[in-house]
């Protein structure tokens, strides 16, 4: 199935334009099996996501993009996070401590708000974000170069802020996914492809 890892909702998010209602209807359309809100250093539309999926039968789980003082990363599977700056190590140490997972996002993106370099520096990383739906290609070819030597695992994902970006980008797990601890076994796995949409389907990145 396919889900878009990294989306912004507006209640949170206060530079999106997306209503939740607005995400999955459009996801919906393009095919995706769930989504995943991650609104900035953020994790309180954790309720609102619970009660929507329970109404609706649609999977939304909930995770943060978190803004280090390296760069950007997306976590899933905690319940405690910062409510202030702290660097990228800090933050992945508290992930792990509490068993979630992590990915770079938009690494290499030009607006000082990637790890890019840093990298090769941190450790406990299980990801990176190789195709970002607001990333130029260049700096995704660039991320996806160094998710390889790096051995992580590669995601997709719109990085959406508005309705025409929902799901340009999203991320293949083989196996169907409808609770947020199937979405971290899965993600634990590392066997997910990063995709893009196309001509009306998604297709699975050839890195």
């Amino acid at each position: 199935m396919f889900i878009d890892t990294h989306m912004h909702e507006m209640t949170y998010s206060k530079d999106s334009f997306l209503k939740l209602d607005e995400i999955v209807h459009i996801a919906k359309e393009k095919g995706l099996g769930a989504v995943c809100i991650t609104d900035h250093d953020s994790m309180e539309f954790k309720e609102k996501a619970e009660v929507y999926t329970k109404k609706t039968g649609f999977p939304v789980f909930v995770g943060i993009e978190y803004y280090s003082l390296q760069g950007d990363i997306v976590a899933f599977g905690i319940e405690d996070y910062p409510r202030e700056r702290i660097s990228a190590q800090e933050f992945i140490d508290l992930v792990k401590a509490q068993g979630g997972v992590c990915f770079a996002a938009h690494p290499f993106r030009n607006n000082n708000r990637g790890l890019e370099e840093n990298l090769r520096m941190v450790k406990g990383l299980d990801g990176l974000e190789v195709l970002n739906g607001s990333t130029s290609p260049e700096a995704c070819r660039k991320a996806a170069q160094y998710a390889k030597e790096l051995g992580l695992f590669t995601m997709g994902s719109s990085d959406c802020h508005v309705p025409e970006k929902v799901g340009v980008c999203a991320t293949w797990f083989p196996e169907e996914i409808r609770t947020i601890d199937g979405f971290l076994a899965a993600f634990k796995k590392g066997e997910m492809r990063p995709a893009y949409y196309a001509k009306g389907s998604y297709h699975i990145f050839e890195e």
